[in-house]
């Protein structure tokens, strides 16, 4: 459907470019990804798998270039536009825009420490890539840990908790050795990674840094594609590191910075998955609305019933109190320095929930025909719940505000513009 959108502000340009995101996503988008959730996870990722197709396409139109500054040769958008974008691809498919969201991870990292060699060596090559041979991945997660990456937790700094993946200076360049979990988005189809590691021991996971890695280089390996339930579209899986051994600018931040440049992170994905679970949600609204119009009960479309119009008006009022609110924390984040992060935390857990009980409303509404996969909203269903956990557990998301609400709320205007 053609949807209305709240903001005025939008420009013909914002419209366009929305209209050009949607048409990929509703041609090219959202028929791969259902293509590539019937593949099993080494299917898709094989030579001749739609997955490629995808990834060619989107990095020929310079959707890796989504969140990069234009000066480095990315589309340079406002958060905005990114907003508006973003949503139309997760509302393609969810798993392919997680692609996108993932690989300019590094690079856009790269952007951050103005080293103007590693811009040149890294950035511009990526920016300029049109046939996806340059894939980044964001590796933060371990077998050992994911909830212990939470800063504002006493454990965090606990000496007897550290990551698996173990960083030390060796001269001129930093020695890797260690994995990441099979959790890691794009991980076994990357060629870069960006990687969070140990450095010293006796500060716990507070003792950690921040640094790129090409996959190309020796002792690096990665293990078999991830299967899930959920989310199937999107790659996964673990990354090992045996004496791999990195120039030492690649080392962008060390424990004296670290908690400040993970939070930030963390608040960027966590924003960016609230845009996209905004797109889940109005795919399966879309889906079940058009269902109500087509199926007739009774003598007349079910859409005719009152209680299917409630039903209806309910899961439009999540989608709009999704978009209201991952938009206002991209617009607040991707402006402010450093970000708020309980908005981002709060955009995450909130559109996620809400986006899963969309999901499921609609299969509800669709009855035994959402039940199948010949239809789409049994897929989004999947995608949604998968949401729920990732780039953070909802719980331990909400946790993790929590802490923050309890030391650091109210927060003043003059104390972060």
């Amino acid at each position: 459907m053609d949807y209305f959108d709240l903001n005025m502000r939008l420009t013909e340009e914002d419209l366009d470019m929305k209209r050009e995101a949607h048409a990929f996503a509703e041609e090219v988008v959202r028929p791969i990804s259902r293509q590539v959730d019937l593949l099993s996870a080494e299917e898709a990722i094989a030579p001749g798998s739609p997955l490629w197709t995808f990834i060619k396409k989107a990095y020929q139109l310079g959707y890796h270039t989504l969140f990069m500054p234009e000066e480095y040769g990315g589309q340079g958008l406002s958060p905005e536009q990114m907003n508006l974008v973003f949503e139309e691809l997760a509302w393609g498919g969810a798993g392919l825009a997680s692609i996108i969201g993932a690989t300019c991870v590094p690079f856009v990292a790269a952007c951050l420490t103005a080293d103007d060699e590693l811009i040149e060596e890294l950035v511009i090559p990526y920016c300029e890539c049109r046939d996806g041979s340059i894939i980044g991945c964001w590796a933060l997660t371990e077998p050992n840990h994911g909830s212990d990456y939470i800063a504002s937790e006493g454990f965090f700094h606990d000496p007897e908790i550290r990551n698996d993946l173990q960083a030390r200076r060796d001269g001129d360049e930093w020695v890797l050795n260690g994995q990441k979990s099979a959790w890691v988005s794009a991980g076994t189809i990357a060629t870069h990674g960006l990687l969070f590691c140990q450095i010293d021991p006796s500060l716990g996971m507070a003792g950690g840094g921040i640094c790129i890695c090409p996959f190309d280089l020796e002792g690096v390996s990665k293990g078999k594609p991830l299967e899930k339930i959920g989310l199937r579209d999107l790659n996964q899986g673990e990354i090992y590191f045996d004496n791999v051994r990195i120039p030492a600018s690649y080392m962008f931040c060390e424990p004296d910075y670290y908690p400040e440049m993970l939070e930030l992170i963390l608040a960027s994905a966590n924003a960016t998955l609230g845009i996209g679970s905004t797109g889940m949600a109005r795919a399966a609204f879309e889906e079940a609305l058009t269902y109500a119009r087509e199926r007739v009960q009774g003598g007349v479309s079910i859409i005719e019933h009152r209680s299917v119009r409630q039903r209806l008006f309910s899961m439009f009022t999540k989608v709009e109190t999704c978009r209201c609110l991952s938009r206002a924390v991209i617009e607040l984040n991707f402006n402010v320095s450093p970000p708020i992060p309980e908005y981002s935390l709060a955009a995450k857990t909130m559109c996620t929930e809400l986006c899963f009980q969309v999901a499921n409303e609609a299969v509800q509404l669709l009855g035994g025909y959402g039940l199948t996969r010949d239809g789409f909203v049994e897929k989004i269903f999947r995608d949604t719940r998968s949401a729920l956990i990732g780039d953070g557990n909802n719980e331990v998301l909400q946790a993790y505000g929590g802490n923050i609400i309890a030391g650091e709320y109210p927060r003043r205007a003059e104390d972060i513009i």
